[in-house]
């Protein structure tokens, strides 16, 4: 897109602030920019501009607020991150933010947290998710209404989860392994459960359990997941092993170990049209952060990209052996975010943007998160596309999303 008509189109929404009337009868949007360049420019601008320029004059409000045009937006913008504050002892300081890549800013989110300290997050796939030994409930996450499904038939908390479409109608849920408690005490002989949930019949399905291999540590704080191609995959973030759930035939692949030469630990991430596994590793000269491309067919590896060293280093302020420890990974569409989730450095982060056409890699660091960020006991982070047509309904000043945060 011609960046002129973009910034002319941004000093024409600022012209609003300073009192200019542009609803006046006399200025003619139509007749100035005509309807199908407004529409153009106005769906490259980030959403939160998009959500803005809504108001300033019927014209835009009509062209912004038609089905097809927040369907076309959407399924354009880059996908957000997502990162979840949890205190345990006060929920007051807990916090939520969203990180619009294509704004370069972050957006404060109202706190969506049912009332129940046992409660654990999970986010995923436009979804967040809330289980405790014997419930499970969701709400997409830009609208705050929580629903409660019927009982798992194996509870548990800190479960994999993931959305995936089957048909028409509602997306699915599958869940994957995860902590089940009987009688307040972790149940060692836990079967792996997986199930899937039907939200058109608030139905569970059992289906095979996860393999005996991930027993050591079942749970989203050991494991990591990817969905892709119709696989639903299962990576152990330090073991390395790594397994795929086929979602039309219901059965798992063959375990298998995927684990780059001095690889400490790593995470699995579907980005585009590849799995993609990112991990800290032993170099020659120090820790590295490295991404690899993984052949879905063979599980062999290739590398893509070395996080430049100034960027990972950047992301600690200790020089303890175990400061890399706190080092996560989360990832959508052509991006992936490293981050720290300790409190220390106001949880920094850093993005890698993966080029669609010739595949280079461009690394840069993420904004600060917007003052103050309290201390969590837990931090819950993902990616996922946004809605529009989501946030329109839900009125973007009860989202955040009139003022982003710079």
């Amino acid at each position: 897109m011609d960046w002129a008509l973009q910034s002319r189109l941004m000093n024409l929404m600022e012209d609003t602030k300073l009192g200019k009337d542009l609803n006046d009868s006399s200025f003619n949007w139509e007749h100035y920019l005509g309807s199908d360049l407004t529409e153009l420019i106005l769906s490259y601008l980030p959403i939160r501009c998009i959500v803005r320029a809504a108001a300033v004059c019927k014209f835009w409000h009509s062209i912004i607020t038609t089905a097809s045009f927040a369907s076309r937006v959407s399924a354009a913008k880059k996908p957000w991150f997502f990162l979840y504050g949890q205190n345990n002892i006060f929920f007051k300081n807990n916090q939520a933010f969203a990180f619009d890549p294509e704004a370069d800013a972050w957006l404060r989110l109202p706190t969506v947290w049912p009332s129940s300290h046992e409660q654990s997050f999970i986010g995923c796939a436009g979804f967040f998710f809330a289980t405790t030994s014997s419930r499970f409930s969701y709400t997409p996450i830009l609208k705050g209404a929580w629903r409660e499904t019927s009982p798992l038939r194996f509870s548990r908390c800190n479960p994999l989860v993931g959305v995936f479409n089957h048909g028409s109608g509602l997306p699915r849920f599958i869940v994957v392994g995860g902590v089940r408690f009987i009688g307040g005490l972790v149940d060692i002989e836990d079967r792996l459960a997986v199930e899937i949930y039907n939200p058109n019949s608030d139905s569970w399905e059992l289906c095979p359990p996860l393999p005996a291999d991930f027993r050591s540590g079942n749970s989203s704080q050991w494991l990591s997941s990817a969905l892709f191609n119709g696989k639903f995959y299962v990576f152990g973030i330090y073991s390395c092993f790594v397994s795929s759930f086929d979602l039309n035939k219901h059965f798992w692949s063959e375990v298998q170990t995927l684990r780059p030469p001095g690889v400490l630990f790593s995470f699995l991430v579907a980005c585009q049209d590849q799995l993609v596994l990112a991990g800290l590793c032993n170099g020659p000269r120090g820790p590295l952060f490295n991404l690899w491309r993984i052949d879905e067919e063979s599980m062999e590896f290739s590398e893509i990209a070395i996080m430049p060293q100034d960027l990972l280093y950047c992301l600690f302020d200790s020089e303890g052996e175990d400061k890399f420890a706190s080092l996560k990974c989360v990832g959508l569409g052509n991006l992936i975010y490293v981050f720290n989730e300790e409190h220390h450095r106001n949880y920094p982060a850093c993005v890698c943007e993966i080029s669609s056409d010739s595949g280079q890699c461009r690394w840069r660091r993420v904004p600060n998160l917007p003052a103050p960020a309290k201390k969590f006991h837990k931090v819950i982070s993902f990616c996922s596309t946004v809605s529009l047509d989501d946030i329109l309904r839900s009125q973007g000043e009860e989202l955040g999303l009139e003022e982003a945060v710079q």
